[in-house]
Formats: C-alpha cells, structure tokens, sequence
C-alpha cells in the first residue's frame, strides 16, 4: 500500500493516511489500536491531523485507553498549527475542565480562533457564551 511505503520514507502524511484506513477499515480489516500506532508515528512527525485525531482517540478511548490531559496534549499541538477541529475541540476541554482546569479565557481564545476559520460549532459556543 502506498501509505506503508510513504510512511517508511519519513514521510508525516503517510502515517497519518495510513491510521485512517485502518481505524474506518478501507482497504485492510479495521483495527482501532492499529490506527492509534500511525497516528501516532504521524503526530510524532508535526502532522496537526494526526495529532488531532490522535486527540480524538485518546478522548474517546477509541483504540486505546482514555487519557483526558494526553487529549489535551495532542489537541493543543495540532491547534497552535491552526487546526480549527482542534482549536474548537480543546476549547471545549477547557469549558468542562476534563484533562485541564476550567479557564474561561482559554475557552474564548480557542472557540475564536475556530470561529475565526468558519467552523461553526465554535461560532455557536461563543455565542452562548456571550448570551449568559
């Protein structure tokens, strides 16, 4: 497969692709763990998706076990890269304290800067915020 191969040349995209055939099944048998292992290699490389992803895995627990404050780690990395998913999902860590203390301001600054690239779920948030 040609993200196997992308992925021993070094490539950070590669494994991340990799990850996501394997966590939805798409051209080999679906294995959740499996993802979580080119996620990983992926986000380890800088690649904001897979840490994003990487993110959502240790959220949910999905394919290895739930670490709220390592959802966190790797939300922040893919957000500080401008990933709006990221940016929108870490603030919302920060609004329910899970894996970092409650913080206002760092729930604004994160739904803003989601907000600010059009994604709308970080667009409603603010908005709640403001109306209480």
């Amino acid at each position: 497969m040609w993200y196997a191969k992308s992925a021993e040349q070094g490539d950070a995209h590669g494994p991340y692709m990799f990850g996501f055939c394997y966590y939805y099944g798409q051209g080999v048998t679906e294995d959740k763990k499996e993802s979580v292992k080119w996620y990983t290699k992926s986000a380890e490389q800088g690649e904001a998706m897979a840490q994003f992803q990487l993110g959502c895995a240790y959220f949910s627990g999905d394919g290895i076990t739930r670490d709220y404050k390592e959802s966190v780690k790797w939300y922040t990395k893919s957000a500080e890269q401008g990933f709006a998913n990221a940016q929108y999902n870490l603030g919302d860590l920060y609004f329910r304290g899970e894996g970092v203390a409650k913080d206002e301001k760092e729930v604004v600054k994160w739904y803003t800067k989601s907000s600010e690239q059009g994604f709308p779920q970080a667009k409603e948030a603010l908005e709640k915020l403001k109306s209480k």
